[in-house]
């Protein structure tokens, strides 16, 4: 601020007038510096966090992720019909 300015002879100035307005409307957050490293923009860091919110709710509203890993591809199922179709035939 400029020396000029005197804040004491003003009439109603307060100081923090509208801090708690601000502190409420504000969402800032201190990430550790290795964190910060790990993101090189700030999209990149609300993605990851959309991410662990996605998996999170998963997590919460189902028991759990289901494990599609482990679950037989469609290939691999019409290819377990075709050769019970081959036994059958065979029999």
């Amino acid at each position: 601020m400029r020396p000029e300015y005197d804040f004491a002879s003003m009439k109603g100035g307060v100081r923090g007038k509208y801090a708690g307005r601000a502190r409420e409307a504000t969402n800032i957050v201190l990430i550790q510096p290795e964190v910060a490293d790990a993101f090189p923009t700030e999209r990149a860091v609300n993605e990851a966090l959309k991410g662990v919110l996605n998996t999170t709710r998963a997590v919460r509203n189902t028991g759990g992720l289901p494990n599609r890993a482990l679950q037989p591809t469609s290939r691999t199922q019409r290819t377990g019909k075709a050769k019970r179709r081959r036994r059958a035939a065979r029999d």
